[in-house]
């Protein structure tokens, strides 16, 4: 499967993130995951993002397309379109789910 560089934030354990590491990427809202280290963590975002992705089609909710002033490394136009090609989804299938 081909990956993408989505921008992610990664946390260090705290209370906030009940003593565990903590990933999200914040052009897909609620997209997290928890883990024992950095890498763990990073290795579940990425299941948990294919599978966000699939649930927004399943559930005909729509992808932000993109996420303006994410400081300099704005998410480039079309880049949740060429995810959705790569997984076999059309645009316009996607949103007349």
């Amino acid at each position: 499967m081909k990956q993408y560089k989505l921008p992610v934030i990664m946390y260090e354990p705290s209370d906030e993130t009940e003593n565990r590491y903590m990933a999200e990427i914040p052009v897909l809202p609620g997209c997290r995951a928890w883990g024992s280290t950095p890498a763990e963590t990073l290795e579940y975002l990425q299941s948990v993002a294919t599978e966000f992705i699939l649930s927004y089609k399943t559930h005909a909710h729509v992808l932000p397309t993109t996420i303006p002033n994410w400081g300099s490394k704005d998410l480039k136009s079309g880049t949740i379109s060429r995810i959705l090609k790569d997984l076999g989804i059309s645009k316009e299938d996607f949103e007349n789910a």
